[in-house]
C-alpha cells in the first residue's frame, strides 16, 4: 500500500502544474500527501478493523479537510444524510489499493472494490475503475504476467491498453474521470521496468498526476515486490502518526 501513497506524494507537486517529462525530482519541499492517501488509509482501516466505508471515509476526510477533495465529495462530506452521487470520478480508483492487497480471490477483490466505490462513486464507470485497479494489484501480487493482466483487464472492463506512454503523452490532458485515468495509469505500469519508472511515466502524462501515480504505484508495488527503501522512507517521513499507524497495521497484517 505504501506504493500507492508514495505515488500520491510524488505526484502531488505536479497535480495542477502538469509536466510532460520523466525527468523530475521525486520529492521536493512541497511534496505532500493528498486526499488519495487519506482515503486509501480509510479503506485500509475498513479491511483491518472492520466498520463502514461511509463512516470511515467521512472520519478520515474530516480529520484532513484540506487534503484536496473534489467538489462533489466535499459536498457529500458535509452532511451525514448525503448518499452516493453517481460519480465516475477517479476517486474510487485512487482509494482502492488496499483491497487488491488484502483479499484472497479475484472474486472477493471485485466484490469488495465495488463496495468501496459505492458510498460515493456508484456510477458503473466509477465502480469499474475501482475494480480494474484492485484486480490489477491482486493479479500482480499473485504473479500474473503483464500480458495476462492486460488481457484480463481489457476483456473484463473494456479498457484499451494498447497505446504507449509516449503516444498518450502527446495529447493527454488533465482528466479526473475513471475512464480517463485508470487505463493510462495501468499503461504506465505495463510499460515500466520498476516501481520508480512506473511512477515517473504516470506523472509524465501531464494529467491528474497524484492519482495517476497513486494507481500506477500501487500496481507496481505488487508486481515488483515492494517499493525502493529510499522512496518508502522519504514518503513515510511526510506522513503523520495516525496515517502511519494504520499503514503499519495493514502492511504487517498482509506482510507487505
Amino acid at each position: 500500500m505504501i506504493g500507492a501513497i508514495a505515488g500520491d506524494i510524488i505526484g502531488s507537486v505536479y497535480e495542477f502544474e502538469g509536466i510532460k517529462t520523466e525527468d523530475f525530482p521525486l520529492f521536493t519541499e512541497n511534496s505532500a500527501f493528498t486526499d488519495d492517501s487519506v482515503l486509501t488509509i480509510a479503506t485500509a482501516e475498513k479491511l483491518v478493523k472492520g466498520g463502514d466505508y461511509v463512516a470511515l471515509y467521512r472520519k478520515w476526510a474530516r480529520k484532513y479537510p484540506a487534503a484536496g477533495y473534489g467538489g462533489r465529495f466535499s459536498g457529500w462530506l458535509q452532511d451525514d444524510s448525503n448518499g452516493p452521487y453517481n460519480s465516475f470520478g477517479n476517486g474510487s480508483a485512487m482509494r482502492v489499493s488496499p483491497v487488491g492487497f488484502a483479499l484472497d480471490t479475484l472474486e472477493e477483490v471485485l466484490a469488495e472494490a465495488k463496495k468501496s466505490a459505492e458510498p460515493t462513486h456508484n456510477h458503473p464507470e466509477g465502480i469499474k475503475g475501482a475494480q480494474a485497479t484492485a484486480a490489477a494489484i491482486f493479479m500482480a501480487r499473485k504473479g500474473a504476467t503483464k500480458k495476462k493482466m492486460a488481457d484480463y483487464i481489457t476483456a473484463k472492463f473494456g479498457y484499451n491498453l494498447e497505446g504507449s506512454v509516449s503516444e498518450i503523452r502527446e495529447h493527454y490532458e488533465f482528466d479526473e474521470t475513471c475512464q480517463g485515468t485508470v487505463p493510462e495509469a495501468i499503461i504506465s505500469f505495463l510499460e515500466s521496468r520498476d516501481y520508480e519508472d512506473a511512477v515517473r511515466k504516470a506523472i509524465s502524462l501531464g494529467g491528474d498526476a497524484d492519482t495517476l501515480a497513486c494507481i500506477a504505484g500501487g500496481i507496481a508495488q505488487a508486481f515488483y515486490g515492494g517499493v525502493p527503501e529510499s522512496i518508502a522512507t522519504q514518503a513515510r517521513s511526510i506522513l503523520p502518526p495516525d496515517i502511519l499507524y494504520v499503514l503499519d497495521i495493514f502492511e504487517n497484517k498482509y506482510k507487505l
